[in-house]
């Protein structure tokens, strides 16, 4: 499935000036904390030191805004403004356009900091704008604001042109102003591409003023559940779209960043929303109307020559809003059972001589294609469009894995690599059960840092077409945009590495000294980024001598954890964790993370007791099988706060893996009722659903998974008004530790059964 992807969010901010100074004449300063990191970088001894007094200098207009980039970032990270003067200095900050600057990229800058001034130079207003951002780095490191500069001589350059991300506004809608917040965050990280999902089955996002339906009626859609109605019973309505006017404001605040954006229309498929509006465009004579369900639906554009002039006219009005080089026309996910249903789809394909239909999606790619060159652009889709004849120009997204990549450099195609298993950001990034709703897979910092777009099978003579790396946030679980920054936030910073440095200069283990720092500039920059990555995990069980062992762990890979169990908030002199703990089964603790002596977070609090030690959350246990597993939330309110559930939606089941059964006499489930909004199209029939024997299913406990029942209970046709449900079941008498499977029974759909909490019941 590729229907999860998604965009970052960051402010342009301000940083720390440089005032003529002296340098101190103390040893070599620390190694400087960048991300990403240069392609080359010489310190010095000394350092200069900088304060509000401290000029800017700027000869040319693309100095200028290079310059009061960084005294924004300044301003944020400092609280002062440097002022800006033009013209050449001997002292201070000078931002230079060098025509003869050196570089292989346009994107190329140096800096070279003195015992006098600090110069960046560049050939290009993008290049200066990259070395303003380094320079604020410089500005700031892991205990905030800097006071000096260190001595460096650095020398840099991207080695992909394309350090892209891509946002869904489809699935769930963000305000101009965090758009904004986004591209201000690409900035600071130097990723210059942003991939703009406009259009879906739950959305149409963009106003087309030839066809005003497309926002009236394909930009709503009313929640599933109960939040898509009131307290009235009336029905709620969520809706969005971006006027053209915002669309061009958007695009030139991100123009006068030197980022292209990249409109996304779908193409055929992912088409609820634009046929709901207009029902002549589709295949069906079903009526449609844009809902909140999430998966691959059936739906698709019909193959009309009506259809392919609306399209032309929507790409129309499109292309006169985007200046960049590049329209996607997705072209994912486009089931063809409606075609290969359609008569007059069928009589079209045998007149044009078409064989299969995916040959018809061809053709479809061939005309857009033609009408976008025509215009100057360059078409670009998702890897499906490999599956037929693809004009030469037409650029491959390879979303699937890198294999649509290597066949489309194989074939003469530029390719941008973007594979789920490693830069879908719609996917965790721990195993943490604070984790917001998502796909609780993961793609954790390291597994993201360690993709290389490049892959050792693409032959050498065609490397040169992968043009770059995406990672992609699709928002079905992505309700605010805390969420978004949250998705984005830190895996951004590795991200941006992965773009940028090369191969031989990346290293994780460094990655990790140097984040955070970049940490610290999210804080200054007010950008929400994920705890889960740095938060201490816990893992407690009884040892059977009224005692507990304690776990303790964080999942990216910093060693350090200290800890207190007398309430205390842990220091640099607090006990260093080193093997689990043995403690008593009433206890407190508060563990962090710490990276040369200073916590990288507030501390984690956890609570022992005997009866946490007998109760486990959906998200402490596995799943069954794995199959299709997902971290969903209730659909109680429309706003705030839901209950979190994890659930594999083709097998619901669960197993607390070895739990100390012998002294219990029942266990109790605690369990809750979300409707199952899921379109599966033809991965609908693995869908599995265990027999029924009762009116309405049951509960049911086995001893693993394939062992015997152990007990079952009737479940009634509703839970209760707060939407759950308590059951206990008794137990037969039980020896040791088993591994405890729970699931449901019957096919309870539109809605389903899902797993709160366990608790053992002891004699």
């Amino acid at each position: 499935m590729a229907t999860s992807r998604a965009y970052a969010a960051l402010l342009l901010l301000p940083l720390s000036l440089f005032a003529s100074g002296t340098f101190g004449a103390g040893a070599h300063a620390a190694s400087p904390t960048l991300i990403p990191t240069p392609i080359s970088q010489q310190s010095d001894r000394g350092q200069l030191r900088f304060d509000a007094r401290t000029q800017l200098h700027a000869g040319s207009e693309a100095a200028e805004r290079a310059s009061t980039l960084f005294s924004d970032l300044v301003q944020r990270s400092h609280g002062f403004r440097p002022g800006i003067r033009a013209g050449r200095a001997t002292t201070g900050v000078a931002f230079e356009i060098d025509p003869d600057f050196r570089g292989d990229s346009d994107e190329a800058y140096a800096i070279d900091i003195d015992a006098k001034r600090a110069v960046v130079r560049a050939r290009t207003a993008q290049g200066l704008q990259h070395g303003a951002v380094t320079l604020w780095q410089l500005a700031t490191d892991a205990n905030g604001p800097r006071k000096t500069l260190p001595a460096v001589h650095i020398e840099d350059a991207p080695r992909f042109g394309w350090r892209g991300a891509m946002l869904d506004s489809a699935r769930h809608f963000q305000s101009v102003d965090e758009i904004k917040r986004l591209i201000d965050a690409m900035v600071v990280h130097k990723l210059n591409v942003f991939h703009w999902h406009l259009t879906d089955d739950q959305g149409w996002r963009i106003e087309i003023k030839r066809y005003p339906k497309l926002t009236e009626v394909g930009g709503c859609r009313q929640p599933s559940g109960d939040a898509g109605t009131d307290a009235d019973g009336q029905p709620v309505r969520y809706c969005g779209w971006y006027t053209q006017a915002q669309i061009r404001e958007v695009v030139q605040y991100a123009a006068e960043r030197h980022i292209q954006i990249v409109p996304e229309i779908d193409i055929p498929g992912h088409a609820t929303a634009i046929i709901a509006a207009y029902p002549e465009l589709g295949t069906t004579t079903e009526p449609l109307k844009p809902v909140a369900e999430w998966g691959v639906f059936v739906n698709l554009l019909n193959t009309e020559e009506s259809t392919m002039v609306f399209m032309e006219h929507v790409l129309e009005e499109v292309v006169s809003l985007f200046p960049g080089r590049y329209v996607h026309i997705g072209g994912d996910e486009a089931v063809k059972d409606q075609w290969i249903a359609s008569p007059r789809v069928q009589a079209q394909m045998k007149a044009l001589g078409l064989k299969t239909e995916m040959q018809m999606q061809s053709r479809m790619v061939a005309r857009f294609e033609a009408f976008l060159a025509a215009r100057g652009k360059r078409l670009i889709g998702w890897d499906e469009i490999l599956e037929g004849e693809l004009p030469p120009s037409a650029t491959v997204m390879s979303w699937r894995g890198i294999e649509g990549g290597l066949q489309a450099a194989g074939k003469g195609h530029d390719v941008v690599m973007s594979p789920v298993s490693h830069l879908y950001l719609d996917y965790l990034q721990t195993e943490s059960p604070n984790e917001p709703p998502g796909r609780p897979t993961t793609v954790t910092l390291r597994k993201l840092y360690d993709f290389d777009p490049v892959p050792d099978a693409l032959a050498a003579d065609r490397r040169h077409h992968i043009l770059g790396v995406q990672a992609n946030a699709w928002t079905e679980h992505m309700r605010t945009f805390d969420r978004v920054q949250h998705a984005f936030f830190p895996r951004m910073a590795a991200l941006a590495e992965v773009g940028w440095s090369a191969p031989d200069a990346r290293s994780y283990d460094d990655f990790l000294t140097r984040l955070p720092a970049q940490l610290q500039r999210y804080r200054m920059l007010g950008i929400a980024h994920a705890r889960t990555p740095f938060e201490v995990r816990f893992d407690a069980a009884s040892t059977g001598d009224g005692r507990a062992s304690v776990a303790l762990s964080n999942a990216t890979g910093y060693p350090e954890i200290r800890y207190t169990t007398d309430g205390s908030e842990p220091t640099p002199a607090s006990p260093r964790y080193e093997a689990p703990l043995s403690l008593a089964q009433s206890a407190s603790l508060r563990a962090a993370v710490f990276v040369d002596g200073k916590p990288l977070q507030s501390a984690d609090r956890f609570a022992i007791t005997p009866s946490s030690l007998l109760e486990r959350t959906d998200e402490a246990l596995k799943m069954c099988t794995g199959a299709l597993m997902l971290r969903l939330e209730d659909d109680t309110t429309v706003d705030g706060e839901r209950a979190i559930f994890n659930v594999d939606i083709f097998n619901p089941c669960w197993e607390w893996t070895q739990a100390p059964l012998a002294d219990t006499r029942a266990v109790a489930l605690r369990v809750g009722r979300i409707p199952y909004y899921f379109q599966l199209a033809h991965d609908e029939q693995h869908r599995k659903f265990k027999p029924a024997t009762s009116a309405h299913g049951e509960a049911v406990l086995r001893a693993g998974c394939d062992g015997p029942v152990l007990a079952t209970t009737p479940l009634p046709a509703a839970p209760g008004k707060n939407g759950f449900l308590e059951l206990t079941l008794p137990l037969p008498a039980q020896v040791g530790s088993k591994d405890l499977c729970i699931y449901f029974t019957g096919d309870t759909r539109p809605a389903m059964w899902v797993l709160d909490r366990v608790r053992l019941l002891p004699h």
